[in-house]
C-alpha cells in the first residue's frame, strides 16, 4: 500500500472513529442541539479530524467529519470545521502526548465553570482519573486560540485530564479520542455527585497521600491489561 493510500484510510478510520463517539456524547446527555465537539489527531500528520460547525448530531457521520491542519485550515471535507477548532489545534501543537480533545457544556461541570472553582478532590474517584481536583482554566472568547491556550497552561501543572473554562465548560484531553471522551463522561459524572455533596454539608477532601495511591494504582494497574 502506499503512503498515499495509507494515509486516506487512517483519515477514513479516524472519520468513523469521531463520528461514533460523537453519539456518546449525546448518549451520556453532554450536549444539546448542536454543541460541543471531539477531535481527534491523525497520528504521524500534523493533522486532526474534528466535527464540523452546526451539524445536528443526528446528521453526523464520518462522511460530515473534517480534517484540518494543526493550525485549522480546512485540508479534507466539505463543511466548515468546528468553531473551536483553534483551541483544539492549539492543544495538538503544544501538547504532543494528546490525541484526543472533546468540548461539552454538560450541565453540572459548566455550572462549576460559571462559578469559577475547581472541583475539590474529595472522592476516590476523582482520584483515579483526575489525580486531584479538577482545576479552571481562564475566561476566554471562541475565535482565535485563546481558549487553546488556557487549557495548555492550566493542564501543565496538572495530572487533570479536564480543565473547567471559567463561564464557558469542560474541555477534556486523552490519549486517544475515546480516552477524552471517557473523561468527559467522568467529570459530569463527578461534577453532579460533588454538587449533591455540598447540599448535605462540606466535603472532606482527600489527603495528598491518598490521591497519589489512587492515581498510581488506577492508572498503572486497575483494569486488563492493553485496555485502558
Amino acid at each position: 500500500m502506499s503512503l498515499a493510500a495509507e494515509v486516506t484510510e487512517t483519515f477514513e478510520q479516524l472519520r468513523e472513529t469521531v463520528a461514533a463517539l460523537h453519539g456518546e456524547l449525546t448518549r451520556y446527555e453532554l450536549v444539546i442541539w448542536t454543541a460541543g465537539n471531539i477531535s481527534a489527531r491523525v497520528p504521524g500528520q500534523d493533522l486532526m479530524v474534528i466535527k464540523p460547525s452546526g451539524v445536528a448530531y443526528d446528521d453526523l457521520s464520518a462522511a460530515t467529519m473534517v480534517v484540518t491542519d494543526l493550525h485549522g485550515n480546512l485540508v479534507q471535507g466539505e463543511l466548515a470545521p468546528s468553531s473551536d477548532t483553534a483551541a483544539h489545534a492549539y492543544v495538538y501543537r503544544h501538547m504532543p502526548e494528546v490525541g484526543g480533545v472533546v468540548h461539552t457544556h454538560s450541565t453540572y461541570a459548566t455550572a462549576w465553570a460559571a462559578r469559577g472553582e475547581p472541583i475539590p478532590c474529595v472522592l476516590t474517584m476523582i482520584a483515579d482519573e483526575f489525580g486531584g481536583e479538577i482545576p479552571v482554566g481562564p475566561f476566554a472568547l471562541i475565535g482565535d486560540d485563546s481558549i487553546g491556550r488556557g487549557i495548555v497552561e492550566t493542564l501543565k501543572w496538572s495530572r487533570s485530564p479536564a480543565v473547567l473554562m471559567r463561564n464557558h465548560g469542560p474541555f477534556t484531553i486523552g490519549r486517544t479520542a475515546r480516552d477524552a471522551v471517557k473523561a468527559a463522561v467522568m467529570v459530569e459524572d463527578v461534577a453532579r455527585t460533588v454538587h449533591k455533596s455540598y447540599q448535605l454539608g462540606t466535603p472532606e477532601p482527600l489527603s495528598e497521600q491518598d490521591v497519589d495511591r489512587l492515581y498510581a494504582r488506577y492508572q498503572n494497574v486497575y483494569g486488563q491489561q492493553g485496555e485502558k
